[in-house]
């Protein structure tokens, strides 16, 4: 990643509530979905670098604003974000987000979205890819859902091409370093 990176982030929640999703059988057939529902969940922390397709996840037991200091530092120490290298990083306005208690790292800035619009926010279009090993599956313990995302969140890492032709919007600015 490199200097002025734009960056996105956000977070889902997934859980034992199962994902549900349309599959096709044969006409004769009845689908049927094995599910227990459950209220207890994960929550899922994604950062993409839509003009590379880089991305960077964290899988946390809930969300908050000290978790999210820690998520936040932790982003800035593995991209080397400081003095030589600035990372602007667009949220939504999640009470976690636009805490006073909010720790941003230095060279790390934050660009609110505007209320309501998560159509603007490249890593929305993540939770899709982040949901695909969970649907339509029955999970008997949270581990058991959370090893299934981050095995999915590592495959991800290695689909650069893939990621950038879903999150590069055509007017999601351009980084010096890309722009050759």
């Amino acid at each position: 990643m490199d200097e002025q990176m734009p960056a996105a982030t956000l977070r889902e929640r997934v859980g034992l509530k199962p994902v549900l999703r349309r599959i096709w059988v044969p006409w004769w057939e009845v689908p049927t979905a094995q599910v227990h529902w459950r209220f207890q969940w994960v929550w899922v922390y994604g950062f993409v670098h839509p003009e590379s397709g880089e991305t960077y996840w964290w899988v946390l037991p809930r969300v908050n604003t000290e978790l999210f200091n820690q998520v936040l530092g932790d982003f800035a120490r593995e991209f080397g974000i400081g003095d030589e290298k600035h990372v602007l990083l667009t949220v939504d306005r999640a009470g976690w987000h636009v805490s006073h208690d909010v720790q941003i790292p230095h060279g790390l800035h934050l660009e609110f979205l505007p209320p309501y619009s998560p159509e603007l926010q490249p890593a929305e279009r993540l939770w899709t890819l982040t949901n695909e090993p969970i649907a339509n599956q029955y999970f008997s313990s949270i581990e058991e859902l959370e090893d299934a995302i981050v095995a999915r969140c590592q495959v991800l890492l290695q689909k650069l091409c893939f990621i950038s032709g879903l999150t590069c919007y055509h007017w999601w600015p351009r980084t010096a370093a890309y722009d050759n």
